[in-house]
């Protein structure tokens, strides 16, 4: 069983939030909840609870297996950090584009905010790989929670 079964937030380390972005934040991980694909390479079998967090600019991923093992791995942003930033720019722009703009506009916003999140979301697996499985699902809402979790663009 490869997945898991719960997902938590490091709150300690959680910037101030907009309604937005909590709400973000509570839908990436009832996704989560409901259907993923997640398998710690080298380590028993899930399912996992998944606590994530950042540290020193990184993001920290604490697992514990079913099992009772557990362990860590920290991931820098590098590359990720643009596409956190666009992909924030972009969140914000569609929420004010929702009260302003008309329907055509707000679908374009849209359209470049899914691609950047689909692209961002494949670095993030590519980044992983030696870690941790993950589908392309798992792998976008996880980038969601990174989004949430690092601040402010």
């Amino acid at each position: 069983m490869t997945f898991l079964c719960e997902i938590e937030l490091d709150e300690s380390a959680l910037p101030a939030a907009s309604h937005e972005l909590e709400q973000e934040r509570r839908v990436a991980i009832f996704d989560l909840r409901e259907c993923n694909h997640f398998e710690v390479k080298e380590a028993p079998t899930g399912p996992y609870t998944l606590r994530l967090g950042s540290a020193e600019g990184r993001i920290v991923f604490d697992w514990r297996a079913a099992d009772g093992q557990h362990g860590s791995f920290r991931l820098s942003l590098g590359s990720l950090a643009q596409a956190v930033k666009d992909y924030r720019t972009l969140c914000d722009t569609y929420v004010e584009a929702v009260r302003a703009l008309p329907p055509a506009r707000i679908e374009e916003i849209d359209a470049a905010r899914r691609e950047i999140h689909i692209e961002a979301a494949q670095q993030l697996r590519d980044r992983l790989s030696a870690h941790v499985s993950l589908d392309e699902a798992t792998a976008r809402r996880l980038f969601t929670l990174i989004c949430a979790i690092t601040g402010p663009a």
